[in-house]
């Protein structure tokens, strides 16, 4: 399968947004200005949809355009699709830390 493409705007970022679909098993190339990588998709994600650009951790931030959106509710692969099956807020949580945000 030809590669997909996928954009972050931070280095801190640890997942990407899909700029079209991609099936299971193709290579995704991730830009972050003039340089680029490819991560392997683990599954069908959908354009629009985030991409793990690592292993991120249950419990861990998930981080996109260099802010944290959300915590992992579970371990997460690279390649895996990142969305509400597996990514839960993190903002107005007072059992995570004082202040509700990591």
């Amino acid at each position: 399968m030809p590669a997909k493409g996928a954009l972050m705007l931070s280095a801190k970022d640890n997942v990407a947004t899909l700029l079209e679909d991609a099936a299971a098993g193709t290579g995704v190339l991730v830009r972050l200005g003039a340089e680029t990588r490819t991560v392997k998709s683990r599954e069908s994600i959908p354009f629009g949809f985030k991409i793990a650009l690592t292993d991120i951790a249950r419990g861990a931030s998930i981080i996109k355009y260099g802010e944290t959106i959300g915590i992992a509710s579970c371990d997460i692969k690279q390649g895996d699709m990142v969305h509400v099956h597996n990514l839960e807020g993190g903002r107005g949580r007072g059992d995570l830390t004082k202040g509700g945000v990591r």
